[in-house]
């Protein structure tokens, strides 16, 4: 967001505090070189404490288990000194901490995106379809041959698209009506499920019980193989990430503002839209659905933050800290049998879904 300037702003010499410029309430001018930029003070101290929590809560995930690692082990594992616990640490729990981190920002990010586009803090992935999407078609893979979870990722990207695209298909009428498009969106996800859970039905015991594992969001037996390409696409969005920050600021105008300015608005919320839904997807399909996520980071990101736009830095990293801080206790509260982590974030996002539902008010036009 830059400042509206004036004539004297326009002739002010390069670095110099503009004479006639106004500053948001709540921004700071940060100048780099000969450019500057606005940085939105509490967002910045939020997404702070979200990298500090994050962080600390990733130690004690490396700390804590069956056995026991000392703080200073794990430093010692992490920086290449020898340490009696390096097998522990690197091959049994520092990859599933990764996942569990990119699976948590992608989430956190993609729910983000999907709630500024339908303008409605119920729109997220585990509630519009999108994940349903991903499951029905990963599942049918599973159901019927596919056994590669290297492949299995390309399945679950390719139904929660077309699930996305269902719902945006249906909600569109001449406009995206944020309280259509969730009711239409429960309406895909009732029936997605339906026909994961035959597909269930229909496959052998053991697909079976492989199948309700992985709807349920679980990081047990994932590692640097689901990590690794799920890393490596993150990184690959990282100019359309860098791309969607900016174009949030237009994606809340109304179609008429929009044209006043010259904006193309659908096309802004169209591309907003996909990212979100990809995003959403590649975690599903490397984790399983992760209920709630989507929805509890963005919401809480935005509430601590109070920003008008929800913070996608601040989403990402809320995101990976809500799965690696509900995998720990998943993981070490009923050793050595390990729980899902989804069945955590549920039973915290569920009665938030309820609050939401019960406090906010769903429409107006997106």
């Amino acid at each position: 967001m830059t400042a509206p300037s004036t004539e004297r702003t326009a002739a002010a010499p390069a670095g110099a505090t503009p004479a006639g410029a106004v500053r948001p309430a709540g921004f700071t001018l940060v100048r780099r070189g000969r450019g500057s930029f606005l940085v939105h003070r509490r967002a910045a101290v939020a997404a702070s404490a979200f990298a500090v929590l994050t962080a600390g809560v990733s130690l004690a995930y490396l700390c804590l288990g069956d056995s026991y690692v000392a703080p200073a082990d794990v430093v010692n594992v992490l920086t290449g000194s020898p340490a009696s616990a390096e097998f522990i640490v690197e091959e049994l729990r520092l990859p599933r901490l990764i996942l569990g981190l990119l699976v948590g920002a992608a989430f956190g990010v993609g729910g983000a995106l999907i709630q500024t586009v339908a303008r409605n803090p119920l729109a997220s992935p585990d509630i519009i379809g999108v994940s349903q999407g991903a499951s029905a078609l990963t599942i049918g893979a599973l159901t019927f041959g596919v056994s590669s979870f290297s492949v299995l990722p390309y399945f679950s990207v390719a139904g929660g698209v077309a699930a996305a695209c269902l719902v945006y298909l249906f909600a569109w009428r001449g406009g995206l009506h944020a309280a259509r498009f969730v009711l239409i969106g429960i309406g895909v996800a009732i029936a997605l499920r339906s026909v994961t859970h035959l597909f269930i039905t229909k496959g052998e015991y053991l697909i079976a019980h492989q199948s309700q594992v992985w709807l349920t969001g679980s990081l047990n037996g994932r590692g640097w193989e689901e990590a690794t390409p799920l890393g490596w696409t993150l990184l690959a969005l990282t100019p359309c990430l860098l791309w969607a920050a900016r174009a949030q600021r237009t994606a809340a105008f109304d179609d008429d503002t929009a044209r006043a300015l010259g904006v193309p608005l659908q096309r802004t919320r169209f591309g907003l839209a996909l990212l979100g839904v990809f995003l959403a997807s590649v975690a599903t399909g490397a984790a399983g659905p992760v209920d709630f996520v989507a929805l509890l980071a963005p919401q809480i990101a935005r509430r601590l933050t109070r920003t008008p736009q929800i913070p996608l830095l601040s989403s990402g990293l809320l995101g990976a800290f809500i799965v690696v801080a509900a995998d720990l206790p998943a993981r070490v509260m009923f050793a050595p049998v390990e729980v899902p982590v989804g069945v955590l974030t549920a039973a915290v996002g569920a009665p938030y879904l309820i609050w939401l539902i019960v406090r906010g008010r769903t429409g107006g036009k997106a």
